[in-house]
C-alpha cells in the first residue's frame, strides 16, 4: 500500500469514519447483549490487516503504548464513579477476588491451557495471567443496558473486582514474562512476592498521596476558565501514572485509587468533570478497541480456532468458577452469588493489551498466544455477555420493585 495514505489528514479522516461507523451500528448490537466495544473491535478488524480495506498495521509497541495510556484513563474514570460508601461493605471480598481470585485463575487456567495448547507450563501460566482479569467496561456496558439491579451486593462486588484486578493481572503477566526470559531450568516464583508487595504498596501510597494533592490543587487553585479544570486533572492523572512507574509502583492501581479519592470528595466543577471523564473513558475504550482490531491478522486467528475455543471454555467453566468459589468461601456467599460472579467474568481489551507485552519482549510463541487471547475475548463476550440477563433472572438475583431498597451499610 502506498505510504501516501499515512498522511495526517488521511489518518484523521479514516479514524473519524471508523469511530462514526462504529457508533452508528453499536446500538442494534447491544440489544442482543453484545457490548458496543466489540463493534469497535470488529470495525478495526474490517479496516485492518486482511480486512475489506486492508489497512496494514503491525506495531505492537504503538498498540501497547496507546492501550496502557487509554487503560489509565479508563481506570481513573472507573474510580471517579466508585462510591466508597457502597463498596466498603464488600471491600474484603472484592479485593480477595481481585488478588487471590486472579492468582487462582492463572494457576487453574494455566494447567488447562497446558493440556489444551501444548504450551509448556510457564507459557501456559503466562497466557493464564494475560486473560485473568475481568473487564469492567464489558461487564457494566451490558448491565447498564439491561438495567439490572442485583441482590446480595453483587453489583458492588463486581465493580470493585473489575476495577482492582488489572494491576494484579499486569503484575503477573510482567513477572512471568521476566521469569521466562531468565531461561532457568527451575524458575523461582517466590521471587515475585517481594516485587508484588513493593509495587502494590507504592501504587497504593502514590494513588492516595496524589489523590490528596489533587484535591488540594483543585480546591485552592482558582481558574477563571472552567474548561481548564479537566485539563488540569488530565495533567495530574498522567503525572501520577508516570511518576508511579518511575519509582517502581503499580501505575494502574495508583490512578484507580486517585480516581476513588477524587470521586468521594468535593472539588471545583466536580459534576461537570465526572461527565467529562465518562466521555473520555468511552473515547479511550473506542480508540483502544479500534487500534487492537487493526493489530489483528484474521487469517492467523483461523489457525487457533480450536485451541482458542477450548481455552475460552476452560476459563469460563473451570478456571473462573474455581477461583470465585474458593475466594468467596471466606465470606460465606450464597451459591447463587458464586455462580453469577463466576459467569460474569467477561474479558475485554485489557487481556489483549497485556498479550502484546510478551510479543514486545520476544517471548517464543507470543504470536499464537496473542491470537488465542483475542479469540478468548470474543468468545467470552459473545457467550457470557449475551446471557448475563438470562442467568441473573434464572438465579433469581434481579431485584423487583419491592426489593430495590438496598441501603449501604
Amino acid at each position: 500500500m502506498s505510504t501516501e495514505i499515512y498522511t495526517l489528514n488521511n489518518v484523521l479522516l479514516i479514524g473519524s469514519l471508523m469511530l462514526f461507523f462504529s457508533i452508528l451500528i453499536s446500538k442494534p448490537s447491544i440489544n442482543y447483549g453484545i457490548p458496543a466495544l466489540i463493534v469497535f473491535l470488529g470495525v478495526g478488524m474490517m479496516f485492518g490487516n486482511g480486512g475489506k480495506y486492508d489497512f496494514y498495521f503491525d506495531s505492537p509497541k504503538i498498540s501497547e503504548a496507546i492501550g496502557n495510556f487509554s487503560l489509565a484513563f479508563i481506570l481513573f474514570a472507573g474510580g471517579l464513579d466508585t462510591k466508597w460508601i457502597y463498596i466498603r461493605s464488600v471491600l474484603k471480598e472484592g479485593l480477595t477476588l481481585a488478588t487471590l481470585g486472579v492468582l487462582l485463575t492463572v494457576v487453574v487456567g494455566g494447567f488447562c491451557i497446558h493440556f489444551i495448547t501444548g504450551f509448556d507450563l510457564l507459557r501456559s501460566f503466562l497466557l493464564g495471567a494475560v486473560v485473568s482479569s475481568t473487564d469492567a467496561a464489558a461487564v457494566f456496558s451490558i448491565m447498564k443496558t439491561k438495567k439490572l439491579i442485583l441482590k446480595e451486593g453483587i453489583t458492588r462486588t463486581l465493580e470493585l473486582e473489575s476495577g482492582a484486578n488489572d494491576p494484579m493481572a499486569y503484575f503477573l503477566t510482567a513477572g512471568i514474562t521476566s521469569i521466562i526470559l531468565q531461561n532457568e531450568a527451575s524458575p523461582n516464583f517466590l521471587e515475585l512476592i517481594p516485587s508484588f508487595f513493593l509495587q502494590m504498596t507504592l501504587g497504593s501510597l502514590m494513588g492516595y498521596f496524589m489523590g490528596k494533592a489533587s484535591l488540594w490543587v483543585l480546591n485552592n487553585v482558582s481558574l477563571d476558565i472552567k474548561g481548564l479544570y479537566p485539563v488540569l486533572i488530565i495533567s495530574l492523572i498522567t503525572a501520577t501514572f508516570s511518576i508511579t512507574a518511575l519509582i517502581g509502583g503499580s501505575s494502574f492501581l495508583a490512578v484507580y485509587i486517585m480516581g476513588i479519592m477524587l470521586g468521594n470528595h468535593d472539588f471545583e466543577e466536580k459534576s461537570d468533570n465526572i461527565h467529562f471523564f465518562e466521555g473520555v473513558s468511552w473515547l479511550m475504550q473506542a480508540i483502544m478497541f479500534l487500534i487492537l482490531g487493526l493489530q489483528v491478522f484474521p487469517d492467523q486467528m483461523i489457525k487457533v480456532t480450536g485451541p482458542g475455543l477450548l481455552t475460552a471454555l476452560a476459563l469460563i467453566f473451570i478456571a473462573r468458577p474455581v477461583s470465585v468459589i474458593i475466594s468467596l468461601l471466606f465470606f460465606k456467599a450464597s451459591w447463587r452469588k458464586m455462580l453469577f460472579v463466576s459467569w460474569v467474568g467477561l474479558k475485554g481489551a485489557t487481556p489483549i493489551i497485556f498479550a502484546i507485552y510478551p510479543a514486545i519482549h520476544g517471548i517464543e510463541d507470543s504470536e499464537n498466544l496473542f491470537n488465542i487471547v483475542f479469540f478468548v475475548v470474543i468468545t467470552s463476550v459473545l457467550l457470557q455477555g449475551s446471557t448475563i440477563d438470562a442467568v441473573a433472572h434464572w438465579l433469581n438475583l434481579v431485584k423487583t420493585e419491592d426489593t430495590k431498597k438496598d441501603k449501604p451499610k
